[in-house]
């Protein structure tokens, strides 16, 4: 920030113009014999000191002027003047959103499990005043702060609800930044979750867990609807029993879609032969199937 300050102090275009232009000018009424060595000294020396009074705020930026070590004032953005010597420009304050990004690196969670969790949060300045006087270096008190705020949130949540909730824990980080921020002009606009990154041995367990998982709904899926159709058999059953001509006609189909494929072979219980009469049937399909060939 000093270096910023500097250069925009002695640097800018305007400054160096209007001292170049004074200086030109002093050099040549001094050749020209108009005034004489220690006048034209003089002018130069006003020169440099009207040059520095001269300095320049980006559009983006406010300009803290101090005035004997005391606030004076904001000034920007474009060009402003202030007093050589008495006031001096102590830093320049960009307004625009910002971002930082911040980690908590091997942080236990609620239920002892190690994380690594990879954060950002886009801030901006809106009192200008504040954020100059009322803490050192803005920057990297946020970037503090928000990662002692994450690892308090991280201790504070057990490993599923990170990984289930990230825009919840994102926005309690963001209203804790925001709190704390406040009062130094700054607010935390916004807070994202880009990262969390668990152990290999935990991430392999969890995987072979949840395969687990999908294998015993695949056999409770299957066991119901083994349940349902055994339901339906039973129902169907009862509608046979007390039907003979149906279960004939079933037993007909069956043997039907069984030996209409070549190459099939239907085997049907022997009780079933004497109560269906798919013997005869079946000698008939047989001889049907031989004379095709």
């Amino acid at each position: 920030m000093k270096t910023k300050t500097l250069q925009k102090s002695f640097l800018n275009p305007v400054s160096m113009t209007v001292l170049i232009i004074l200086i030109v000018v002093s050099m040549g009424l001094n050749i020209l014999k108009v005034i004489g060595m220690p006048l034209m000294i003089f002018l130069i020396v006003i020169s440099f000191l009207i040059a520095s009074s001269i300095r320049i705020a980006d559009q983006w930026e406010k300009a803290v002027v101090l005035q004997m070590g005391k606030f004076k004032g904001l000034r920007g953005p474009g060009i402003f003047m202030i007093i050589p010597i008495i006031d001096r420009v102590d830093s320049y304050i960009d307004q625009r959103v910002r971002v930082t990004d911040f980690k908590a690196e091997q942080t236990l969670t609620k239920d002892t499990v190690p994380v690594n969790v990879d954060a950002v949060v886009y801030w901006t300045v809106w009192d200008v005043e504040k954020a100059a006087l009322e803490v050192q270096e803005y920057e990297k008190a946020i970037y503090y702060i928000a990662q002692t705020g994450l690892r308090d949130i991280i201790g504070k949540h057990e490993l599923a609800d990170l990984l289930q909730e990230r825009d919840k824990i994102a926005d309690d980080l963001q209203k804790v930044l925001d709190s704390n921020t406040n009062a130094w002009g700054i607010t935390c606009q916004n807070v994202g979750i880009k990262d969390i990154v668990i152990p290999q041995a935990l991430a392999d367990a969890m995987s072979k867990e949840a395969q687990a998982e999908r294998e015993r709904r695949a056999r409770v899926i299957l066991g119901t609807a083994e349940t349902e159709i055994a339901e339906k058999f039973a129902k169907a059953s009862e509608q046979y029993r007390d039907n003979p001509v149906a279960l004939h006609l079933r037993g007909m189909n069956m043997l039907f879609e069984g030996l209409k494929e070549k190459g099939s072979m239907v085997i049907v219980p022997s009780s079933a032969l004497d109560s269906m009469n798919l013997g005869a049937m079946g000698g008939l399909a047989s001889f049907s199937k031989m004379n095709e060939g």
